[in-house]
């Protein structure tokens, strides 16, 4: 393919020569000659200098290049975009696998492709053009859109309901037991019978091995757009704001709340009953004891402005010279009292 052509199907344009021939995409550091590459963080600039790509998705404001570039607002979005035009993932046969064990009450839509082992259990209703690669078990009563992907072992619990072109990565589970007990006065714990649901709305993505609480009573709530990274936990009645991001190891005590377009870097952790308004970012590893305003940016534990963190962490490494003044003007104004 050519890059003028790849820039036409993006309705973008073309700097320098349109007419070389695109393979295939790769990173900066690893493109060859008949590959496009993309430069979205500045902080990578020298590598446009050794890079061996054939062509460059670059930034409308970026200084010029040497190599034969695609200008955009957002060169990511744009080589994601472009990914797809050298790399479509192998596609299911459609069709029921003999092995698969569907209750006769259950109800799929048209264009389905049910894999080996799969299991759909009584009263489950799944729209059109579903996946469900091996294994993959859906509980009695769930309810679940269109365009549904579900990757192998994912699983979705009794009566849970998911909307239009939700995917589920491999062993995702959704509406797994609430942590839930009730301590009787011998000390032991009674467990709470978890009669509520998950729900999960349009367009939101749960990755490998993420788990999503059904509440005790009510319901947990992923909203549309959301994006759930590998090993997230989603705590009991929880609420997940629209189009936020959880990265990887993030966790939500029960009964937290999201406001739309949070972002939680990598382990995140979030105690319970706590309230994130709209556009929160919280940095890796930061610990969140309090309600969070809108459009704050947090780190560290506890939770604390990211400015403010940032001096204290510059702070830290030198206490214990900090202190050594601190312990030898105490003794000198020991000694001058004296």
């Amino acid at each position: 393919m050519k890059l003028k052509d790849i820039a036409d199907r993006l309705q973008l344009q073309v700097e320098g020569n349109g007419e070389v021939e695109i393979s295939g995409v790769n990173s900066l550091e690893r493109a060859g000659p008949g590959e496009l590459s993309f430069l979205a963080n500045r902080k990578y600039t020298p590598l446009l200098k050794t890079t061996r790509a054939g062509a460059v998705m670059v930034s409308k404001d970026f200084a010029p290049v040497q190599l034969p570039a695609i200008r955009c607002d957002d060169p990511y979005l744009a080589f994601a975009k472009a990914l797809e035009f050298f790399y479509q993932p192998p596609a299911p046969p459609p069709g029921v696998h003999p092995t698969a064990v569907i209750a006769s009450s259950a109800r799929i839509g048209p264009n389905a492709s049910i894999g080996p082992y799969v299991v759909i259990e009584e009263d489950v209703e799944i729209g059109a053009n579903a996946v469900l690669r091996s294994h993959v078990v859906i509980y009695r009563g769930a309810k679940i859109g269109d365009d549904f992907y579900a990757h192998s072992h994912a699983v979705v619990r009794e009566y849970c309901q998911i909307g239009s072109r939700v995917i589920l990565q491999n062993g995702a589970i959704i509406g797994a037991d609430g942590f839930g007990f009730a301590k009787q006065s011998d000390g032991s714990h009674y467990k709470m019978a978890q009669s509520g649901v998950a729900v999960i709305e349009d367009d939101v993505e749960v990755q490998a091995l993420s788990c999503v609480d059904r509440a005790t009573v009510g319901e947990t709530r992923v909203r549309r757009g959301a994006k759930l990274d590998n090993l997230v936990q989603v705590g009991h009645a929880s609420e997940v704001g629209e189009n936020s991001i959880l990265c990887a190891q993030v966790g939500l005590a029960g009964s937290s709340r999201l406001g739309k377009n949070v972002l939680l870097a990598g382990q995140v952790g979030v105690a319970g009953h706590l309230t994130l308004g709209d556009n929160v970012l919280a940095t890796a590893q930061t610990g969140i004891p309090h309600d969070v305003p809108a459009n704050t940016m947090v780190s560290g534990y506890p939770a604390m402005e990211n400015k403010l963190w940032l001096k204290c962490a510059a702070v830290f490494s030198k206490l214990p010279e900090i202190y050594e003044t601190v312990r030898a003007l105490q003794v000198r104004l020991k000694k001058d009292q004296e």
